[in-house]
């Protein structure tokens, strides 16, 4: 039985084509920047239920595989996840560092996979936006880079709230989920735009839930593209 729920089914199922996807998705991400940095990685969506939290968990459970040093942020904060996929609390988290009540190894939770560790995003805090423009979380990423290999970052849909805009500004590059047969073309290139208004750069989109044959969903990813 697999040690966090099935929705981690690179945890759960390794061997599944859906698996293969999210270490093909690793793999494209990794070749996209051969020449360049790309430490920090913002995921998001266009809208909520995209299954972006989903990508981001298995994402950084394929990099933790490759015996790389992987932290993964849940700066979702309005809507938080990443603690009910992976089984931790989420009483202490990114909002709990930011505030300065308690120091970034006080928030660092160990996960079940090894070389994998997250920051939940802890208490909702008024004000997500401030916090994640703040020079605290600049700090605290500027830390994470020091000390792990990738960091992943989950961040809120982009047409709902600033609060990715201002992650993935902070960051190396973006992957833009979408979910096929429910986003109009048009949101999908508003939600780029977003991303292209503060410089970030698109790294790549996956395209989930794709009918395929012998699977529910399954993941494509296109990329550095310019027309996604």
């Amino acid at each position: 039985m697999s040690r966090y729920k099935w929705s981690v089914i690179t945890d759960a199922n390794p061997k599944s084509p859906i698996s293969e996807g999210y270490r093909m998705l690793r793999t494209n991400v990794e070749y996209s920047a051969i020449d360049q940095t790309l430490q920090v990685i913002v995921v998001t969506s266009s809208k909520p239920g995209e299954g972006k939290s989903t990508t981001c968990a298995n994402l950084a459970v394929a990099y933790a595989q490759t015996s790389k040093k992987v932290l993964l942020i849940d700066a979702d904060m309005r809507k938080p996840s990443q603690h009910h996929l992976f089984g931790k609390s989420n009483r202490l988290g990114l909002t709990t560092a930011l505030f300065r009540q308690k120091e970034l190894q006080d928030v660092i939770q160990q996960t079940n996979t090894d070389d994998l560790a997250i920051i939940s995003a802890g208490p909702t805090p008024p004000n997500p936006s401030e916090l994640l423009a703040s020079k605290r979380m600049a700090a605290l990423l500027e830390t994470a880079r020091e000390r792990y290999d990738v960091v992943i970052i989950d961040t809120p849909p982009l047409m709902y709230v600033t609060d990715a805009q201002i992650a993935a500004a902070q960051s190396d590059g973006v992957i833009l989920v979408v979910e096929a047969g429910k986003v109009k073309k048009d949101v999908a290139l508003r939600a780029k735009a977003s991303l292209d208004h503060v410089k970030a750069r698109l790294i790549g989109v996956v395209l989930n839930n794709v009918p395929r044959k012998h699977s529910d969903s399954y993941y494509y990813y296109y990329g550095d593209r310019n027309d996604a």
